[in-house]
């Protein structure tokens, strides 16, 4: 059951709940009770959290570190350990389709993903 996230506590609750639901195919009621709670999630930490950075390594690492993830875990969205580690140490850009995984599976922000110097270009 889906609860509104108006504490520290119903937020680190969606988060693990999230968490359990990564993976989840779109259009199931699964990936539907995913979508949502990363909508609250989202607004909740838009009302009670700073900005999210505009790096995107710095974006990434912050969301890993509020849903405790580790390297491993971003495999499924960058793709193989060398290419985390390649994203991470900024060797390499993030992809649209990693920026669009990233987006919908750990719930960061586009804007947060894109890179500074690919929105000046746009």
């Amino acid at each position: 059951m889906v609860k509104p996230v108006q504490d520290e506590k119903s937020y680190k609750e969606a988060l693990k709940r999230i968490e359990s639901l990564w993976g989840s195919e779109i259009g199931t009621p699964d990936g539907d009770e995913l979508d949502v709670l990363m909508i609250l999630v989202e607004a909740y930490e838009d009302k009670h959290s700073p900005m999210p950075p505009s790096d995107p390594v710095e974006a990434i690492l912050f969301r890993m570190e509020q849903m405790d993830l580790r390297r491993k875990d971003l495999e499924q969205y960058i793709g193989p350990k060398s290419r985390v580690s390649d994203v991470l140490n900024r060797k390499r850009r993030l992809s649209m389709r990693q920026i669009v995984r990233l987006h919908y599976g750990m719930g960061i922000p586009y804007e947060s993903l894109i890179d500074e110097g690919l929105k000046a270009e746009a």
